[in-house]
């Protein structure tokens, strides 16, 4: 295995700002092709694994020292989570800017340390079923799964069939907060790739309409593919730069503005980001979102719901931008929607979602009415 410790190594050489590890490793098995499932799993766990214990290891070792060092304290903490004191937990799994923006508790620091759930969206009222074909989970909401094997779920007939997407299970609590009904009308204004409009989608059982927009058009060309996969079929894309000139005149029931944002909620799947993300990329993304809300507000009906989320914890892209928008938009009124991941929990219009108590993607969720 001296290969997968090599090809991995090479791998976090290359990794910074620029080149994402994440990315360098698709590019990596996409250029070689020639690492089985199990090295290719090898591998990017250990490259993992060295940026979630970053903070921790000696900087004058060479890289592979550090691996193993790494993968050492990785082993040391599955076996006893509280080996490690809470200051060293605090102190060295983050950089030191998150402590003004971030109110987190130590479980979240140890949560970032665990590796992260793959959760799968079941097509509506078919989670039970497919749990069984694919040896996976039901967990927290309908159809949601938790998936448990090694089996590359890309190469399954059943996700060729479109019966379900990856998708966190905090991206899926969106939807459910949306409540989209057959026959509204609805604007994803950050689609992606489309995972939140095609959840959209199966609530409305496919009917009413979806606009789906981005600044990136080949983003919208592969959501066109995935929606082809997944029978999702009542939307419109067209691309939007976050501008005052809109992609439709259309007046919306509803509109989803899942903003781009630093994904600090995120770093449990995606470590390397802890050491890339800058205090600056938080206050500059902020100032886009604030931008993203003021210019696609106006399409809301009278009575209809906007709801705002990211998938970050920072203070500056969530309750600060919501009393940016507010003061700016005194017409728009908090409107209380409930956690789908805590049923019990009083209605609020805005909404935390943290990996220590959702298994998931940290997640911020904010609501209006008009």
């Amino acid at each position: 295995m001296d290969h997968v410790l090599q090809t991995a190594c090479k791998v976090i050489r290359q990794a910074d700002r620029e080149h994402p590890a994440d990315a360098l490793l698709r590019e990596t098995f996409k250029r070689l092709r020639v690492f089985n499932a199990d090295e290719t799993r090898a591998i990017s766990n250990t490259v993992f694994t060295y940026f979630r214990w970053l903070g921790f290891l000696n900087a004058d070792d060479d890289v592979r020292a550090q691996v193993e060092q790494a993968l050492n304290l990785d082993a040391q903490f599955k076996q006893d989570p509280f080996s490690l004191p809470d200051e060293d937990i605090r102190a060295k799994t983050v950089p030191d800017w998150i402590a003004a923006e971030v109110a987190a508790d130590t479980d979240w620091f140890r949560t970032l340390q665990r590796p992260p759930n793959i959760w799968l969206r079941a097509k509506r009222g078919q989670g039970i079923t497919l749990s069984y074909k694919l040896n996976a989970e039901p967990r927290l909401l309908p159809d949601a799964l938790v998936y448990t094997d090694s089996e590359d779920l890309f190469r399954t007939p059943e996700f060729h069939a479109g019966e379900f997407e990856l998708q966190d299970i905090s991206s899926q609590a969106v939807g459910f907060v949306c409540a989209p009904q057959p026959g509204e009308t609805w604007w994803d204004a950050c689609s992606g790739e489309g995972g939140k409009l095609m959840h959209l989608s199966d609530l409305m059982e496919n009917k009413g309409l979806i606009w789906a927009s981005d600044r990136a058009e080949w983003r919208l060309k592969h959501l066109k593919r995935r929606a082809a996969r997944a029978k999702a079929f009542n939307y419109r894309a067209a691309p939007w730069n976050g501008s005052a000139k809109l992609p439709t005149k259309t007046k919306f029931n509803g509109i989803l503005l899942d903003a781009p944002c630093s994904g600090v909620g995120t770093w449990q799947r995606n470590p390397h980001a802890r050491w890339t993300t800058t205090v600056d990329d938080v206050k500059e993304l902020a100032e886009v979102q604030k931008q993203l809300l003021a210019n696609g507000a106006g399409s809301l009906k009278p009575g209809g719901k906007l709801i705002y989320s990211v998938c970050t914890l920072t203070k500056s892209e969530t309750v600060d931008v919501v009393t940016a928008f507010e003061k700016q938009f005194p017409e728009f009124k908090p409107l209380a929607v409930a956690n789908p991941l805590e049923p019990k929990a009083l209605a609020s219009p805005q909404v935390w979602l943290w990996p220590q108590d959702t298994g998931g993607n940290g997640m911020f969720i904010a609501a209006w009415t008009k």
